[in-house]
């Protein structure tokens, strides 16, 4: 059989298949009472979408977090779940104090800092991946993935704030790097700082290439591969 057999029509398509794009972008949850709802996910400071009533028995209302791509909807006659049940929703944060001290100014309920104890997906605190075995304070060690806090919407949904300043390696294109705020932004340049300082004594002189060096620093925490040295 030939190597340089062309591929079958079949195989062409389910390759161009296989590539498509698949763009999370709503989850939904469910709520007794829409306007109070509406009322909650505005004073978190959320975007506001929509509010689309079509006649007395259907509603949808649409939010966004600052800097997701992914939304959120809820409203009359869109789910068959219970009020309330969705839990263990992830908002991910680079500064998980900051985060927690904002939503606090907004009048939001949200538990302390915390991190687990040998899984967080495991124990008796909290169900549905929502911190089940909670140690006060943040990670000790500052590591992304280990520190959290926790809220509910007055219909008991639950949100959790997870910090991440390092993806694991595969979780970001290292061609591209985007940042979802410019506090996101500002955090990373902090710790771009910090670390670019300590490379500087190092090879005790200033660094008159420091922007690259932050780029470069910047790009490969996001992305989880080797920082530069």
């Amino acid at each position: 059989m030939s190597t340089n057999a062309v591929p079958s029509k079949e195989a062409a398509r389910d390759a161009k298949a296989a590539r498509a794009v698949l763009k999370f972008e709503i989850v939904v949850i469910p709520v007794s009472d829409v306007d109070r709802a509406k009322e909650f996910y505005t004073k978190l400071g959320w975007r506001l979408d929509t509010d689309f009533p079509d006649g007395n028995d259907f509603r949808v209302v649409q939010f966004t977090p600052p800097g997701s791509g992914c939304s959120i909807i809820f409203g009359k006659n869109i789910t068959a779940a219970a009020p309330g049940s969705s839990k263990g929703m992830y908002l991910i944060v680079s500064d998980i104090e900051a985060a927690r001290k904002e939503l606090l100014g907004r009048g939001v309920e949200i538990s302390e800092v915390f991190h687990d104890a040998g899984g967080v997906h495991a124990g008796k605190d909290e169900p549905y991946l929502f911190g089940r075995v909670r140690v006060s304070g943040p990670d000790p060690d500052h590591r992304s993935y280990r520190s959290f806090a926790s809220f509910n919407d007055p219909e008991g949904n639950g949100w959790l704030l997870q910090e991440i300043t390092t993806r694991l390696p595969g979780r970001i294109d290292p061609a591209t790097t985007s940042f979802g705020s410019a506090s996101d932004l500002a955090s990373a340049l902090r710790r771009a700082a910090a670390a670019h300082g300590e490379h500087e004594k190092r090879i005790g002189a200033a660094d008159p290439n420091w922007p690259d060096w932050y780029a470069a620093f910047m790009l490969a925490e996001q992305a989880g591969t080797e920082l530069p040295k």
